[in-house]
């Protein structure tokens, strides 16, 4: 997936994964798209500080396959 394609999955109420499905990608209340490990709440960045790069290989981001649609912020 693109950044731009995680960013508006996301913005539509997706659940979507890094690597795993313990990494969910979330926006927080400031606007910034982050990465966080479900199981602890430890967060980075979806992308370099200059928000150039993504924080992972593209084809490792992915929307669950699962129905549910999860709003939650972490």
């Amino acid at each position: 997936m693109t950044l731009d394609e995680i960013k508006a999955a996301v913005d539509a109420g997706n659940r979507v994964h890094w690597a795993n499905s313990g990494y969910v990608v979330t926006c927080d209340g400031l606007g910034q798209y982050l990465i966080t490990f479900s199981r602890n709440g430890s967060a980075i960045g979806l992308t370099s500080p200059d928000g150039t790069r993504l924080n992972g290989r593209p084809d490792e981001f992915f929307i669950s396959e699962s129905a549910e649609v999860c709003h939650e912020v972490f």
